[in-house]
């Protein structure tokens, strides 16, 4: 097991994680591969401007599709969240401190990025039973 952090899976607050609303495409992608360390892989202007990013085969796509951002964004299941959200700060984010969310009596350690854009994400990651 690597000690890299590393993204693991998206999953969307609305419809689509690969079509996340954003209003200006070119600073968005900018700051998501600053900021995140994702890489642009797609591009396309049909049937709205979009670019799909990824880091560590886990995609998210940003789109010009009249949605507005600051009520939408995608929880992001990671390993190693301690690492990430070191390297978040180093990024130049200001992360505040882990805390601890239970779901289904799941046990996750999980900080908040609100980004330039106005998206929310939510990075999680499960607490072993034995740790």
């Amino acid at each position: 097991m690597s000690d890299q952090p590393q993204f693991k899976k998206a999953f969307p607050y609305k419809k689509d994680v690969l079509a996340l609303p954003t209003k200006d495409l070119e600073t968005s992608c900018l700051w998501y591969c600053e900021h995140f360390g994702m890489t642009e892989v797609e591009r396309f202007d049909q049937p709205v401007a979009t670019v799909i990013l990824e880091r560590d085969g886990t995609k998210l796509g940003l789109a010009v599709n009249g949605g507005d951002p600051e009520q939408d964004g995608a929880a992001i299941l990671v390993s190693n969240i301690r690492a990430l959200k070191d390297e978040f700060n180093g990024n130049g984010l200001d992360i505040g401190e882990l805390r601890i969310d239970e779901q289904d009596g799941q046990k996750f350690k999980v900080f908040f990025v609100v980004a330039a854009d106005g998206l929310c994400f939510y990075f999680h990651e499960p607490i072993n039973k034995e740790s």
